[in-house]
């Protein structure tokens, strides 16, 4: 959670204000979560944002109040849910913060993807010492 807080920090200060949208599905979209939950005391120039897939009642209990179910997301069938929540999330996004070690897989996809998009990835599984 280290090196997550150091890449947050840096963004946070690099930026006059900064909007996080954070998954609400894995264990990654959990620790920058609770990273987030911490910095919200420290810098007041940055919102977060849980952007959700799923409406169905079984949503963990989220740490922020603003949270968001993208527009159209009702109409998705529910295994193409977290896809579009993504997509959509690439379509509000200057940077990606990711945990991709492996090249498959959902978070692969969605790095990739950010790439194709000529958004700046930060893959800290590339920077893990």
């Amino acid at each position: 959670m280290v090196l997550i807080r150091e890449v947050l920090i840096e963004l946070i200060e690099h930026e006059k204000s900064v909007r996080f949208l954070v998954g609400s599905e894995g264990s990654f979209d959990k620790m920058v979560t609770k990273v987030l939950k911490e910095l919200m005391s420290v810098y007041r120039n940055i919102e977060c944002d849980i952007v959700v897939a799923y409406l169905d009642g079984k949503n963990r209990e989220l740490l922020f109040e603003n949270t968001v179910f993208p527009e159209g997301l009702e109409c998705v069938p529910k295994k193409f849910a977290i896809e579009y929540r993504n997509r959509w999330m690439l379509k509000q996004s200057d940077y990606i913060v990711a945990y991709v070690n492996r090249p498959f897989g959902g978070a692969a996809k969605f790095v990739e993807l950010a790439e194709k998009q000529n958004i700046t990835v930060i893959n800290l599984a590339k920077q893990k010492t």
